[in-house]
């Protein structure tokens, strides 16, 4: 009696053991019939895709993909640790270009209301007719004749040269050509006398004996 009533406690707890694996295999059925439809329709939609490159696609290439990628391997860790190196510097250099960008935009702006691009396009086009107008051989030339010129505006950018040119340019507001007269052989000696006129025939003597150098 015992022995029996033994026999049905394993077979209780062997039953009870039992009901979750019914139940998940319940569980399992019904998601292997909700699945069913949807792996079918997506095995049809890859089909349909795959058939359109069916005629461009070769066992071979894939193969020999799959054998270039497996020699490259080391080149493709390269490429993937330089993109998180390009990566870390991008995370870093943001806040700097969230600052430096809309300066430059302002500076930008601010040389475009200055007008500095007008005028580079208008130099651009100066360039563009010059090369329309000059061969190279002609530009040679005068390239040649602008640094010999600039080696004479060197020369007058000295002190003695640069303050000879301003007392230069100060004798014109100083001529009053309407109280000029004539001047004759027998009126000579009595302007000769003045003296102004012998500080400015000395001037002259002067510059006349400078010229010898240019001969």
């Amino acid at each position: 009696m015992e022995r029996e009533k033994e026999i049905l406690e394993r077979l209780s707890r062997i039953e009870n053991q039992l009901v979750p694996l019914e139940e998940s295999a319940k569980a399992l059925k019904e998601l292997r019939e909700d699945l069913t439809p949807r792996v079918n329709e997506a095995v049809r939609a890859l089909i349909e895709e795959l058939a359109d490159i069916e005629a461009d696609f070769q066992f071979e290439d894939l193969i020999f993909l799959i054998k270039k990628t497996m020699r490259n391997v080391r080149n493709l860790i390269f490429v993937l640790d330089q993109m998180k190196n390009l990566i870390d510097f991008a995370t870093t250099a943001e806040p700097l270009l969230k600052s430096t960008v809309p300066q430059l935009i302002a500076a930008l702006d601010e040389l475009e209301q200055k007008g500095v691009f007008r005028i580079l396009g208008s130099f651009l086009n100066i360039l563009n007719r010059i090369a329309e107008t000059y061969t190279p051989e002609d530009i040679d030339h005068i390239g040649e004749g602008i640094v010999e010129l600039l080696g004479a505006a060197k020369s007058l950018t000295s002190p003695q040269a640069v303050n000879f040119l301003v007392k230069l340019s100060e004798v014109p507001s100083r001529v009053d050509l309407s109280g000029a007269k004539s001047v004759g052989i027998l009126s000579m000696p009595w302007t000769m006398a003045d003296k102004d006129v012998k500080k400015g025939l000395g001037i002259t003597m002067e510059l006349l004996k400078a010229l010898a150098s240019v001969a």
